[in-house]
């Protein structure tokens, strides 16, 4: 693996190994053993704007980084300009990096307009990344899908539009968001098909005992008393 000292904004890198902000994953006892391993960043689960504007203590505790080792991004979701900017202007007092998601696949998100949504809305995204830029007293970063489906491929769109705004830099995910809800899908329905089949082998199990309890009472009623 090549590595090399990577520079996003006035932050530079000791390498360009960077851990991968996964909601319910990189909280900060797993960050602080990944840190052992000297990866060139790392970054916080995704916090909801929102919460952060209302004080949500939940929220609060997944911004924690002390005692942590730096450079750490501190990545945050929402389609409502106003409170993405205050959420950069709050979080860029502790974080090395700010990063905003526009890549999140889960329904609770997207349905609200934050995350992968937002590819279908690029004037709306702009004002997104236009109002953390402005806020933010660290350098921006972006993380986005190449698209909502087959039809809206934006990728080069949207990263035309970051360049624009003054985002430091972007990481891009392959798969488009129905693409994820497409493999969602048949996971759902093998899941389902392996509950069908357990539950019918179980009362197969379940019949075979009762017939053979069934046959065993039947034999011990017809024997003669001794």
């Amino acid at each position: 693996m090549y590595l090399h000292k990577l520079k996003i904004g006035n932050v530079e890198l000791e390498n360009n190994l960077i851990l991968a902000p996964m909601a319910g994953v990189t909280n900060q006892p797993f960050r602080m053993i990944c840190k052992t391993f000297e990866p060139g960043m790392v970054c916080t689960e995704m916090a909801s704007s929102k919460a952060i504007f209302h004080d949500d203590k939940k929220t609060n505790r997944l911004l924690n980084t002390k005692g942590e080792k730096r450079p750490i991004s501190f990545q945050i979701f929402g389609s409502d300009e106003e409170t993405m900017g205050y959420a950069a202007k709050y979080v860029s007092q502790m974080a090395d990096i700010v990063d905003i998601n526009m890549g999140c696949p889960a329904p609770k998100v997207v349905k609200n307009g934050d995350g992968s949504k937002l590819l279908l809305d690029l004037e709306q995204a702009k004002k997104v990344m236009e109002a953390v830029v402005k806020n933010s007293t660290v350098p921006v970063t972006l993380k986005f899908r190449k698209g909502w489906d087959k039809e809206n491929i934006v990728a080069v769109d949207l990263a035309k539009i970051a360049q624009e705004v003054g985002i430091s830099a972007i990481t891009i995910h392959r798969k488009n968001q129905n693409r994820i809800l497409f493999w969602k899908s048949r996971l759902g329905y093998h899941k389902a098909s392996k509950t069908r089949s357990y539950d019918s082998c179980y009362w197969k199990w379940r019949c075979s005992r009762r017939r053979i309890s069934l046959k065993n009472v039947s034999r011990n009623r017809s024997r003669p008393a001794s």
